[in-house]
């Protein structure tokens, strides 16, 4: 009962807030890193890509 409460306090701390939207957007931040190797588009698409992760990142949540 103890370690169901202990882990349920400690989700409860680590998916607060900005932790939640970072496990949400470094994905979006390694597939924009991996565009960015494509010649022509890449740049811009990593652009786009991080430009959106950074929204995300603004949402108070």
């Amino acid at each position: 009962m103890k370690l169901n409460m202990l882990l349920l306090v400690l989700a409860t701390v680590v998916l607060q807030g900005c932790v939640f939207t970072k496990v949400a957007t470094v994905p979006m931040r390694l597939g924009g890193a991996v565009v960015s190797i494509v010649p022509g588009v890449g740049n811009t698409a990593h652009d786009a890509i991080d430009e959106a992760a950074e929204k995300v990142d603004d949402i108070p949540i």
